[in-house]
């Protein structure tokens, strides 16, 4: 009768599993620590939320469509910081619309007060200051109740988005009476982004994220506006996407 063999235990598969799951999370933390900030900022988010993208398109890190070129460093990879910016902008103007939702789809039949485009070089976000649904008192640089709202709700979002640059512009239309000598669109159009960079950080913004904040007077009109219209009368909100180091555009 031959000897029956003995049955080895299962115990060194455990072990064998726990040192491969232990040299996986060594791994994963190496390569975490080795990233910049925008990069653990955005895996951050994934935790903090596992089962929303940062994009429509995306169920991941980088974007996978319709989104701007991405640059490519020296070694011809692409620039895998550039493209979680592009990734994160996509996702803040689609927390933008959810947060101003109410106010944008209000009215089918009014035009929208308040514009969101997705460009190369960033976010781009217009409110206008309508007659109908005025953001600042009239002539004036002070915010009206719903300005306030919008400002303010814009500021908080932005604040969760510490990796972009800010810039902000004031224009009006042509052909308004200056409100006082020597006070004319320029200088409105400029006090009005002033008084948007100052209600932005006081709702959460960084003052160091504000690159710039500049007065246009009527020199910009909104593409195919005819320069009088008062949809040209509008702050400009730019969340400019960095794209290379040491560059602060």
């Amino acid at each position: 009768m031959g000897k029956k063999h003995a049955h080895h235990g299962g115990a060194w598969k455990i072990a064998y599993a726990d040192f491969v799951t232990a040299m996986m999370a060594l791994f994963l933390v190496l390569w975490l620590t080795s990233q910049d900030e925008k990069i653990k900022e955005a895996v951050q988010r994934s935790f903090t939320n596992p089962f929303a993208s940062l994009t429509k398109e995306s169920s991941g890190i980088i974007p996978q469509k319709d989104i701007p070129a991405v640059s490519r460093d020296k070694g011809g990879n692409f620039d895998s910081a550039a493209a979680v910016e592009l990734a994160m902008l996509r996702r803040l103007n689609e927390e933008l619309l959810k947060a101003l939702e109410k106010e944008i789809d209000d009215d089918p039949q009014d035009p929208k007060p308040i514009k969101l485009d997705l460009t190369a070089e960033g976010l781009r976000i217009s409110v206008f200051d309508r007659a109908k649904k005025p953001v600042f008192k009239l002539q004036s640089s002070e915010f009206t109740q719903y300005g306030d709202w919008v400002m303010s709700t814009l500021a908080w979002q932005i604040s969760l988005f510490s990796t972009f640059n800010v810039e902000l512009e004031g224009h009006t239309e042509s052909g308004l009476k200056p409100i006082r000598e020597n006070f004319g669109d320029w200088e409105i159009s400029a006090e009005r982004a002033s008084a948007a960079r100052r209600k932005l950080i006081e709702h959460g913004v960084s003052a160091g994220q504000i690159r710039k904040v500049v007065g246009f007077g009527d020199t910009v009109p909104m593409p195919q506006t005819p320069p009088e219209d008062e949809t040209n009368r509008r702050i400009t909100v730019m969340l400019k996407v960095r794209t290379g180091k040491g560059n602060g555009a």
